[in-house]
């Protein structure tokens, strides 16, 4: 073979290169000086690429060369929009759905965005990762069900417990009414992991994660652990559950996690009183969550007032996000719309005809790319 840049090149086509980029070849008589970049930091990896390099070299050209490769290592960048984590077979995308401190409405949000998914079309499952404080199964009348055992593959799953048309699982299936769930976090860890890999969810358009209070193991243990597409943070509007959200949104921004914060919702954000329709009372603060978005420079999905009819219909296990032609159904759906139009958004690097299905069948407007 004669010596050129050509022939060269030609033989870096060879699949044991894949690793190593060629960035330049010069050849000059008998002396060649080869560019490359390799990914990997290790001195090992330098020297079994030059190797490889100089093998080729000496086995393809019978002349004597004087071989001089300048190495460069180069550490691939982060792709903003790879989701982590093993993928669930049949499931599109995973919301994570999280709160910085307990009792904001976090679980009342998520059963009510799931109906609203549920109405736009979608096929939707909740996964209760409240390992400590379950109320999924009550807001859906299903506290005394528990999932089946069916055989998929020849392998025995848990079957996910159906009401209004979502697929539920929850540690609140598996203990008593009366029972404290008493764990700590690699044991809850462990019983979630078998909730989501050892599930016949089939498929799903979204699978909603209702995620504890808080940052803590149990967060990056699912974090880390399923390909999360995207999270939302629930707020209400006072200084003192602000200060919590802020630490939840930065929890998704951590380098090991790094999930697109899709939105903030603010729960409980106004009073109106049935014999006062007009005004509008703002208990907890005015307008907090929204300009905890702004600072943070996430998108604000909405706002939900504080009304009876929605704690009640919680409490009855018949979400209120069911009632048609109401106010807060309109809310809710509109919130829901806000997040898919986000989602739409940070899935742009997916197939077109993935992102053009949750578009069109959420009513949302198309996203400019």
């Amino acid at each position: 073979m004669v010596l050129s840049k050509k022939n060269i090149l030609l033989l870096f086509e060879d699949p044991k290169f894949k690793d190593i980029l060629i960035n330049n070849v010069v050849v000059f008589e008998n002396e060649v000086v080869i560019d490359i970049t390799i990914n990997n930091p290790t001195l090992q990896a330098k020297k079994k690429s030059e190797s490889l390099i100089k093998n080729i070299i000496d086995k393809n050209f019978n002349e004597k060369i004087d071989l001089t490769i300048n190495t460069k290592v180069e550490k691939p960048k982060d792709n903003l929009n790879q989701i982590k984590g093993k993928p669930i077979p049949g499931i599109k995308n995973v919301i994570a759905i999280a709160s910085g401190k307990g009792g904001v409405g976090k679980s009342t949000i998520t059963s009510n965005i799931a109906i609203s998914l549920d109405k736009m079309g979608f096929s939707v499952g909740i996964l209760d990762a409240d390992i400590y404080g379950p109320s999924i199964p009550i807001m859906f009348d299903i506290a005394n069900s528990r999932p089946l055992s069916v055989s998929v593959n020849g392998k025995n799953k848990m079957s996910p417990v159906e009401s209004y048309g979502i697929k539920i699982l929850s540690i609140g299936f598996f203990t008593k009414a009366d029972q404290a769930v008493i764990w700590r976090g690699p044991m809850a860890s462990k019983a979630l992991n078998q909730m989501i890999f050892d599930a016949a969810w089939g498929d799903l358009d979204f699978l909603l994660i209702d995620l504890p209070p808080g940052t803590g193991d149990i967060h990056l243990s699912i974090l880390q652990a399923l390909p999360v597409t995207g999270s939302v943070i629930i707020s209400t509007p006072q200084n003192i559950a602000l200060a919590d959200a802020r630490k939840g949104v930065a929890m998704f921004k951590q380098e090991s996690i790094k999930v697109p914060v899709l939105g903030i919702v603010e729960n409980m954000s106004y009073f109106i009183p049935k014999e006062l329709p007009k005004n509008k009372y703002y208990i907890f603060g005015k307008d907090g969550a929204k300009n905890l978005a702004s600072d943070l420079k996430v998108p604000f999905l909405g706002c939900l007032p504080i009304i009876q009819s929605i704690r009640e219909a919680s409490d009855y296990g018949h979400p209120v996000a069911l009632q048609k032609k109401s106010m807060i159904s309109d809310v809710i759906d509109d919130i829901t719309r806000n997040m898919i139009t986000e989602l739409v958004k940070r899935n742009k690097d997916l197939p077109a005809s993935e992102a053009l299905k949750i578009t069109t069948m959420a009513g949302c407007s198309a996203i400019n790319k």
